[in-house]
């Protein structure tokens, strides 16, 4: 390696990135210490969601690389979620100037460069910003995501997990944190008591710490996170009318106050999307690129579970056409079972100043293939703009490393004016669904008891539901349909059915109905069976199936994180 000439080393640089199908230019590469922009270094469009990290030390310029990157992406029709964290990124949806000094860099990597705007959702968590709001229900966000959220330890855990389980086999919607306080409430109480006495039973002291962390969470302001409607990550996909794809910006302007909670918002955010996309297998560009900056907080005393939870999903969304770039400052801060599915590499400069350095800088470079390099001395020089790349090639095999000079982004690097936010956001279709929360029924006006008229609009194609007492002409022997239901649930359920027999009717008054909801979009396993039932049963008959079929799916799907969306009930 050391005899090696500078052509050599240059050629073996062209040769690894000649690549045959659609690419993300990166830049020029850098072999002793001369530029060669007919040696570009690019990153196979295929081969993005085999996932990667881009890290580096403060102020070397990662969020530019970001920046660049997300351009290129939305012009080849892919779109693209960042984390906002700085305000800079929100420069996307307004047109660089150019300069002299510009020039001359675009001009010495070969980058033919103009000024372009991009199409830029702006999202911000809860409202917290200026971006249209971000909501999760409580029951959507899961037991194993929220315990990360409220610092919660296994065995506090693992009774949380025991409420969710509750709430979900009962109808009790968990929507916000007042249902979830509600819920906690009732099982500590002594008819609570009584509905757990097979499932081990909430101790007070552990329903007392989890009580106290909702309160905490409370006085922060961050009851808003949660509740309705929810945002729907399949907003996240789409792509603007001339066939870019659509950038969606989230704001995260208070991220040093509440860094956990933003951190495990994200990853709900690829959870959702984990558990609501289909396989896809190999595409020739992935359906959305997913950008986790500051990703060493989600793994910062994390949880087993947590930790696991993270590996499965980045393991098994590849396949799902989704690719996540993990960001941070050096590969030590992912855990080793994620790092080793990172495929495509973008290293900037590393600092040595302290022993911890060192070991950071040693173990980075040990993450490289052998190359040209001197990586140790390379990565510590390597200036702003500089980056030390390898990536998957379109065979699956690592390309050579090579110390690049970055594109220039096209839009501003840094914030748009807040009139160009704010008119962006006024604008966005998106604004009219989630812009308004709502408080429609759930679990706690059912255990309360007190009114729960709902505040939003009902949701369109939903037919209205009569009362029990009102007699619908053509409708099915109501006391026939309670038989069938028992003789069904036990069926599909392998136990005896929950259903209170005819003949000893259920003399509890019965709660109010939960709000309706937009029914979800038809295929999957339910469906299959509730069509079946209903061709056997009936009209009358498959409404009731299918409604059955509803409370089996909050028994058996929830994700790897624990999370089940309303939307796919």
């Amino acid at each position: 390696m050391a005899n090696k000439s500078t052509a050599d080393k240059v050629a073996t640089i062209q040769k690894g990135y000649t690549l045959e199908g659609a690419t993300i230019e990166l830049g020029a590469a850098i072999v002793d210490g001369e530029l060669y922009k007919d040696a570009p270094v690019r990153l196979p469009l295929s081969m993005m969601n085999r996932h990667g990290l881009v890290a580096g030390a403060t102020g070397t310029g990662k969020t530019v690389t970001l920046h660049m990157m997300a351009e290129q992406l939305s012009t080849a029709g892919v779109p693209v979620f960042l984390a906002d964290i700085k305000g800079d990124l929100s420069g996307l949806a307004t047109a660089a100037a150019g300069s002299d000094k510009l020039a001359k860099r675009t001009e010495s990597i070969g980058q033919a460069w103009s000024g372009k705007t991009f199409p830029v959702e702006f999202l911000a968590l809860g409202g917290d910003g200026d971006g249209v709001p971000v909501r999760a229900t409580i029951t959507s966000f899961g037991p194993i995501l929220l315990s990360r959220v409220l610092e919660l330890n296994d065995t506090q855990e693992s009774s949380l997990q025991l409420v969710f389980h509750f709430a979900d086999k009962n109808n009790l919607e968990l929507v916000d944190l007042k249902d979830l306080r509600a819920v906690i409430q009732f099982l500590i109480s002594d008819e609570g008591k009584e509905a757990l006495k097979d499932l081990g039973g909430l101790s007070k002291a552990t329903a007392g710490v989890i009580l106290r962390e909702l309160v905490t969470l409370e006085a922060q302001g961050m009851e808003r996170f949660f509740g309705e409607p929810e945002f729907d990550t399949a907003e996240l996909l789409r792509t603007a009318p001339d066939g870019r794809g659509v950038i969606s910006c989230l704001e995260l302007p208070t991220l040093q106050t509440k860094p956990m909670v933003f951190s495990t918002f994200l990853m709900w955010l690829l959870a959702d999307l984990f558990e609501d996309l289909p396989e896809a297998g190999d595409l020739d560009k992935p359906k959305l690129v997913f950008f986790l900056d500051e990703a060493h907080l989600l793994f910062n005393d994390a949880s087993k579970a947590f930790l696991e939870a993270i590996t499965t999903t980045v393991r098994l969304i590849r396949s799902k056409g989704v690719g996540i770039f993990f960001v941070t400052q050096t590969p030590k801060d992912v855990p080793a079972d994620v790092l080793g599915q990172l495929a495509n590499r973008v290293q900037h400069a590393l600092r040595a100043f302290t022993p911890e350095d060192a070991k950071a800088l040693k173990a980075t470079v040990s993450t490289f293939p052998v190359s040209d390099y001197d990586l140790e001395e390379t990565l510590t020089s390597a200036g702003i703009g500089e980056a030390v790349i390898t990536v998957m090639n379109e065979r699956g095999a690592p390309t050579p490393v090579a110390l690049t000079r970055l594109r220039a982004p096209e839009s501003v690097m840094g914030p748009s004016s807040a009139e160009l936010v704010r008119s962006t956001v006024a604008g966005s279709a998106l604004l009219a669904k989630y812009g308004t929360a709502v408080d429609n029924v759930s679990a706690y006006e059912k255990l309360t008891g007190k009114a729960g008229a709902a505040t939003g609009a009902a949701a369109p194609g939903q037919p209205p539901v009569p009362s029990p007492e009102v007699f619908v002409p053509g409708s099915p022997d109501p006391t026939a349909i309670d038989d069938e239901a028992r003789r069904i649930e036990e069926e599909i359920l392998g136990r005896p059915s929950s259903r209170q027999p005819n003949s000893q009717p259920d003399s509890r008054p019965a709660p109010p109905p939960p709000a309706r909801r937009q029914a979800p979009a038809s295929g999957g396993m339910m469906d299959d069976i509730t069509g079946a039932l209903g061709g056997v049963l009936g009209s009358g008959l498959k409404s009731m199936a299918r409604s059955m079929g509803t409370q089996l799916g909050r028994e058996l799907l929830r994700g790897v994180f624990g999370t089940s969306s309303r939307r796919r009930r």
